[in-house]
This record gives C-alpha cells, sequence and structure tokens, in this order.
C-alpha cells in the first residue's frame, strides 16, 4: 500500500483531508447541470438555462480577463492536494460568473501506472472519491474530467474498466454535474472500447489541434453520435508542423496563430451544433512546450496576444478597444524557417519580424536566443525552458536585429518579442544551426 500511496501522490492525486462535502458548499449550492437531446441534436443546460462553454484551460491564468473577454469557463487538468487553494480558485471562479470544468488526475500507463494492479486502481478509485466529495456542491463547478489524453501511448484497455468505475462513482456522490474523459484524438476502436468498457461517461471531451478540420469525419468514421466538448484546441501542434533539415519544429508566428484560431473556432467547433457543446482553448496562460511561446496565449511576463483578441471577437463578437500588435515571420537574412537556415559560427546577420499596430502604439521589440529544446516529452508532459544564449547583438529603431552567430557549432532558435506598452504582445522565432561550412 506504500508504494501505491507514493505513486499516486508522484501523480498529484493523493487522498484528501476527511472534509465534509458541505464545507465546501457556497450560497444557492450546486448548480444543476444536464445535458439533454432533442430533435436539433444535444445541449447544456444550467439551473434550467442553455448553456454553451466558451472556456479556455486555465493553469493558473488571468480569470478576470478570460471574463472580460467572453469567456464563461476554464477546464483544469488536476484538483492536486491543496483543498483551500481550490477552494480559493472556485470562490474566485464564481465572482467573476465563471463555470470550472473539474479535472481529477488518473494514472497514465506511459507514467507507470498498472491498471492491471487492483489495489493501485481501488486506492486511486477511493483518493478521487474524496476530491469529488470535497467540491461537487460549490456553485461554479460544471462538470468532471476522469484523467487526461489517458489513450496516448496506453496498452491496457483496463484503464477503460477504471475510467467507468470513476463515472460511476461519480454519479453516486454526485447527481448534479456530467462526467467526462478528454481524448488526444480517436478512431472507431477507441470509441468502440469506451462505449464498452465505460458506458456511464455522460460525453466525451476531444483535443485536436493542427488536425482539428478532420473532426466532423473523424466522429463519422468511429460512430460517436452523442455530445462532445473540444477540451484542448488551439495552435498547430510541434508534432504536426513542418521541420527544418536538423528536425526542429517551425512554430507559427503570433498573428498566423490568431488566425488559425478565427478559422477553426467557426468552421469546425461553432459549426457543430448537434453534437458540439463548446470549447476550452489552450492555453489561458503560458508554458514550455518546445518553445516558450507556443501553446500560451499569453507571454510568461503577462502579456496578451493577438489570439486573445481573436477569442474575444469570436466569444463576443467585437474586438477590443485597443489590439495586440500583428507581427509578420521572423527572418534571417531574408529567410524563413522553412529555408533551413545555417550559419557559420560567429559571422554576421540580420534578423526582421516586421510588426504594426493598429492603434498607433509605439512598439518595443526585444530579441533573445536559446539553445533548441531537445526534449521528446508528449502529450505536455513538463519540460525545462533551453538555456538562453548570449548574442553580440544591437537593435535598431525599426526592430531589426543584427547579431553574430553563436561560436559553438549547434542548433538555436532566435526569438523576438514586440510589445505595445499598453499591456499587449506579438511574437515570432525562428530555429537555426551554427555549422562549419563544408
Amino acid at each position: 500500500m506504500r508504494a501505491v500511496m507514493a505513486c499516486l501522490l508522484a501523480l498529484g492525486i493523493g487522498l484528501a483531508p476527511a472534509a465534509r462535502a458541505q464545507d465546501t458548499a457556497r450560497a444557492g449550492g450546486p448548480a444543476q447541470v444536464r445535458i439533454v437531446q432533442d430533435a436539433d441534436g444535444y445541449r447544456m443546460t444550467v439551473d434550467g438555462q442553455p448553456y454553451y462553454v466558451r472556456g479556455a484551460g486555465s493553469a493558473g491564468g488571468d480569470l478576470e480577463q478570460l471574463a472580460a473577454r467572453g469567456g464563461n469557463s476554464f477546464r483544469t487538468w488536476s484538483t492536486g492536494t491543496d483543498v483551500a487553494q481550490v477552494r480559493a480558485m472556485l470562490d474566485r471562479a464564481q465572482r467573476n460568473g465563471l463555470t470550472v470544468a473539474m479535472g481529477l488526475a488518473v494514472g497514465k500507463e506511459r507514467h507507470g501506472f498498472d491498471y492491471d494492479d487492483p489495489e493501485a486502481v481501488a486506492a486511486q478509485l477511493a483518493a478521487l472519491r474524496e476530491q469529488v466529495r470535497l467540491y461537487k456542491d460549490h456553485p461554479a463547478v460544471l462538470m468532471w474530467l476522469v484523467g487526461n489524453e489517458l489513450n496516448l501511448e496506453y496498452r491496457n484497455p483496463k484503464v477503460w474498466d477504471a475510467v467507468g468505475q470513476i463515472a460511476d462513482m461519480i454519479h453516486e456522490e454526485d447527481p448534479n454535474h456530467p462526467v467526462m474523459t478528454p481524448l488526444a484524438g480517436f478512431d472507431r476502436e477507441l470509441i468502440d472500447r469506451i462505449k464498452a468498457r465505460a458506458p456511464s461517461l455522460d460525453l466525451i471531451g476531444v483535443q485536436l489541434y493542427g488536425d482539428i478540420g478532420e473532426l466532423p469525419a473523424k466522429l463519422r468514421a468511429a460512430d460517436w453520435t452523442g455530445p462532445y466538448i473540444v477540451t484542448e484546441w488551439g495552435p498547430t501542434g510541434h508534432w504536426e508542423s513542418p521541420l527544418t533539415s536538423w528536425g526542429a519544429p517551425v512554430e507559427d508566428d503570433a498573428s498566423r496563430k490568431a488566425e488559425l484560431f478565427q478559422q477553426r473556432y467557426r468552421e469546425v467547433i461553432a459549426a457543430d451544433t448537434r453534437q458540439g457543446l463548446g470549447s476550452y482553448v489552450f492555453l489561458w496562460g503560458n508554458k514550455q512546450e518546445r518553445t516558450p511561446t507556443w501553446y500560451g496565449l499569453f507571454l510568461p511576463t503577462g502579456e496578451s496576444t493577438p489570439a486573445v483578441d481573436a477569442m474575444q471577437q469570436l466569444w463576443t463578437g467585437r474586438w477590443p478597444d485597443n489590439r495586440a500588435p500583428s507581427i509578420e515571420p521572423a527572418r534571417i537574412d531574408g529567410r524563413l524557417a522553412t529555408d533551413s537556415v545555417v550559419l557559420a559560427p560567429g559571422s554576421t546577420h540580420t534578423a526582421t519580424a516586421p510588426a504594426r499596430d493598429a492603434d498607433g502604439d509605439r512598439l518595443q521589440w526585444h530579441w533573445y536566443a536559446l539553445e533548441e529544446s531537445t526534449a521528446t516529452s508528449i502529450g505536455g508532459d513538463p519540460e525545462a525552458v533551453p538555456a538562453q544564449v548570449e548574442l553580440h547583438a544591437t537593435t535598431d529603431s525599426d526592430g531589426r536585429l543584427h547579431f553574430t552567430a553563436p561560436a559553438r557549432p549547434g542548433n538555436y532558435r532566435l526569438f523576438v518579442e514586440v510589445r505595445d506598452g499598453q499591456g499587449h504582445a506579438a511574437y515570432a522565432n525562428i530555429p537555426f544551426r551554427a555549422e562549419e561550412p563544408r
């Protein structure tokens, strides 16, 4: 049992303190959330009123800005072990008129969880039961998310038996909120297993990035005719992007990402009025995943990017009064990332990333370089920010960077952040290789 508990704590699950459910209740009690089917398809109601999720994945992001931008919900990936912190998060959500799709951390086979171990499975179920009891009566709770991408690199189908048991447990403890499990893509075999082994799930979560345009076809091919929420979507993923000749993924600039957000939301997410119940864009915050800018809608220093403006327009029909700058792809000596830029160590070059501000705000360019990430992690597992590289460089008033390539051969990435002084920014980056001429 000691080994089982160590595994659960490492996963961020842990057994919650023996606090009573009434301690988490707030004025008004829990919301009554239902998924109903009629002649027009599926819809969700909260206390009898139609509710379409306009949400974002949040890892401690600016909830006040999420509400101000037109969002109405956010999702989490785990409750963790700090009960006071979770309650404070739920209270903060309620103050801002937001609901919370509560993530429950469930052991993953690729992280070493063994679904052939009945003791571990039972301990996990007991831990999750305590978490559900702690928070189920809070008015901000919208639904429960059982695990995240449990199908990623899994082999043991018993994981879906466990998901079914967890769903049954939640329905027993909490009759007021639906239960789902978010999937990293899906196909007919997976959906058939989930239908057979976890039939009490109320809906599924689908997580697609560059291939989200294939969602309608995937639903038909998998014969999923029930409701779903897109629980993660956003930019084109690093695993599906173009590569340089040495294998570095090419990241879209901030303005291109904003364009893709609008296209993908309108053409896929909002277009499905029969089965789709909304979405959670990834990520209302920032994180290192191959680069510090790939998935976050905000810079690490807090500035919002064009993607945030795009989401406001999609959610509310109006642009903000002051918008983030727009930016073009970064170039080195006029060459794009897809040109696989190779520089001689110690040679001099010029980098550009033209930017404009529709509001006439004065722009400031900030350039920096990092070693190229060597991470091979998947599924959003933690990564370290690569080491920063000292650049011998000067910047012109128009944002052009004149720099000397690193003396040490290797793979690098040059970043630029363009701020408007109003709390907004755009960004771009370009991978390059320092290598002696052949």
